[in-house]
């Protein structure tokens, strides 16, 4: 999401604020993908693997989102725990976020939400972890560009009426840059955060992958006593769980022969029939 909003896409914005994965345009309309998908693939994907339908896309989201140890023994659930799988944020001209019913270019889309509760001299943490599935890995692409966008347009924005986000600003990388050998697109969105419940300004972290047709984010909301450096160890391990069971998800069983080897096995039957 925006370093605040979903990187520019989705943020732990669903209830809790906007939350969603932005390929929808500012005014909720689908915009034309502008960025083409990295070539090199991440993921061998078995195409018979991938979901074709809202149902199967729902429930392959609920196979790689998180619960809530993942973010560590003394996490637990915020309420609501889930957003509405009907509907995703999108950010107002105004750089306000609100709930949209979900664009046809989008399968699924959710956003489950939790906490670290306040112990030790620090306030409550809340975290945030979402996967939307689009149609094809070109829309998904489209959710990664417009986060620049979104963040030119709006270094401030409303999540509610008692949280803003301020001061954004989106690191992105794509594959082999930075690091990143684990997905097409990756973005990190750092900004601060303040609201009438924990104070701030506090750090503010959007983290989001892109492989092939799908996004991945997680999303820390700062609060009194945590630094930056707390708030990404806390992503880490939720966000590189949320890639590994989505390419156990996807990727070709390795025994299975690639579509480039069915293809020559074709080609030489048909030359050995001559």
């Amino acid at each position: 999401m925006g370093a605040v909003l979903l990187a520019g896409c989705t943020s732990d914005r669903g209830d809790d604020g906007p939350s969603g994965s932005k390929s929808a345009g500012k005014n909720g309309t689908t915009a034309s993908p502008s960025a083409s998908p990295t070539p090199a693939e991440v993921v061998d994907i078995a195409p018979d693997r991938l979901p074709d339908t809202k149902r199967k896309a729902a429930l392959l989201i609920r196979g790689v989102l998180p619960d809530p140890d993942a973010f560590g023994p003394d996490a637990v659930r915020r309420t609501p725990y889930e957003s509405d799988p009907r509907r995703w944020a999108v950010l107002g001209d105004d750089c306000v976020w609100q709930q949209k019913a979900l664009p046809k270019n989008v399968l699924a889309t959710l956003t489950r939400s939790f906490e670290i509760p306040a112990s030790g001299g620090k306030g409550p943490l809340r975290l945030s972890a979402v996967v939307t599935v689009h149609r094809t890995p070109e829309q998904a692409d489209w959710e990664n560009a417009e986060v620049l966008e979104e963040m030119m347009r709006c270094p401030t924005q409303e999540l509610r009426s008692d949280e803003l986000i301020t001061s954004l600003r989106d690191v992105p990388a794509s594959q082999g840059e930075s690091g990143n050998e684990f997905a097409e697109d990756s973005l990190t969105e750092l900004g601060s955060y303040t609201s009438a419940g924990a104070g701030g300004p506090h750090p503010y972290i959007w983290e989001q992958t892109r492989i092939g047709q799908f996004t991945l984010a997680v999303s820390a909301k700062g609060a009194r006593g945590w630094s930056q450096a707390e708030l990404f160890d806390r992503l880490r391990d939720p966000h590189v769980g949320m890639r590994s069971s989505l390419r156990e998800a996807i990727e070709r069983d390795p025994s299975e022969p690639s579509d480039d080897t069915k293809a020559d096995a074709k080609a030489d039957t048909k030359d050995d029939g001559r």
